[in-house]
């Protein structure tokens, strides 16, 4: 059966090649003369805020560089949340529109693309361990068509565990709401598990997929004394943040988040790295490699800053005090 399984993916990306050799054989004045195109596999539903926000700061950076969308650049967006065969089906769709650059947003966007493609010019935005994952060589020399940007760093466990300590010390349990298909899911889990005896804390995780898991799940914690949550950053999980608020404030839990707007939406704090800033990186190698260079060459970037909001309202809605260590070292307070 995996051979079988490997014998797919060595078609789809052979298909892809040859699609793209064909593209390659025509005159150079005919393809100058072409509009340029990028493909966004962009996992978020279209009418959400986060994910517009994310595609505009993209075009943005795009036009700053001398771009203009709609005239010679195309910018084609498959919007959507799903499986990995689901994932799998975006990407083939956003191929299929024959892209110069394909942006991968999230682990199995990135993968769905490596599996498939070996021709097109591929950027991805949150893998946890490129490498690991097979997707580049090194991080200063991808060696393939696969570069982008990566979202996890080895002491992400330690400070999650520490920071909800700080601000909620009767957490005994903390739970991680994960995305199944999400590699760099696991691999918080594991640095969580790994740093949990020296905060005297024990771990559980769930499936955060569906929202019939989601509400079981957080239920459960709720009805369970010294129960804290952890909601890393996923595409499936961004979109589902004001589900796990209304959850989290319903079971009085405290929570900490990836990203700055479920914090803005009521939760209690967040802790990660700024993908809207990613998104605008992205576009400066998608320009960079539209005008000549290749994916090979330019290295895969860590994540250099993260950012800790807390929200001061929900912190007193739920009866904690926010130490003046921690609020000390919050880039901002949300009242």
């Amino acid at each position: 059966m995996l051979y079988r399984s490997l014998q797919g993916i060595m078609r789809r990306r052979e298909v892809i090649f040859m699609f793209a050799g064909a593209a390659a054989s025509y005159p150079f004045v005919a393809c100058a003369q072409q509009m340029r195109r990028i493909g966004v596999v962009m996992l978020y539903p279209e009418n959400d805020p986060q994910g517009q926000l994310r595609a505009t700061a993209f075009r943005r950076q795009l036009e700053k560089a001398g771009w203009t969308i709609g005239g010679n650049l195309q910018v084609n967006f498959q919007w959507g949340t799903g499986d990995a065969d689901w994932v799998q089906s975006a990407t083939d769709r956003a191929l299929r529109q024959t892209p110069d650059v394909l942006l991968a947003n999230g682990d199995t966007a990135a993968l769905a693309a490596y599996q498939t493609t070996i021709a097109v010019p591929t950027i991805f935005i949150g893998s946890g361990d490129p490498v690991g994952d097979g997707l580049v060589q090194s991080f200063a020399h991808p060696g393939g068509n696969v570069t982008g940007f990566a979202v996890m760093e080895p002491s992400l466990g330690a400070k999650l565990l520490g920071m909800l300590k700080q601000i909620a010390p009767q957490v005994t349990h903390v739970a991680i709401l994960m995305n199944p298909d999400n590699g760099t899911h696991k691999r918080i889990l594991a640095l969580l598990e790994a740093a949990a005896p020296g905060f005297s804390v024990n771990i559980v995780s769930a499936s955060a997929r569906e929202r019939a898991e989601i509400e079981t799940a957080m239920t459960l914690w709720g009805q369970e004394p010294g129960f804290g949550v952890i909601v890393p950053s996923d595409p499936i999980t961004n979109s589902r943040r004001k589900l796990f608020i209304e959850l989290a404030a319903r079971y009085r839990l405290p929570a900490i988040y990836a990203l700055r707007a479920a914090v803005a939406d009521g939760g209690l704090m967040s802790y990660g790295v700024d993908l809207i800033e990613l998104f605008r990186q992205a576009a400066i190698y998608a320009d960079r490699i539209l005008k000549g260079e290749k994916p090979a060459d330019l290295p895969v970037q860590l994540p250099t800053k993260f950012e800790l909001v807390v929200n001061l309202k929900t912190a007193k809605t739920l009866d904690l005090d926010v130490p003046p260590s921690l609020l000390a070292t919050a880039d901002e307070a949300i009242e």
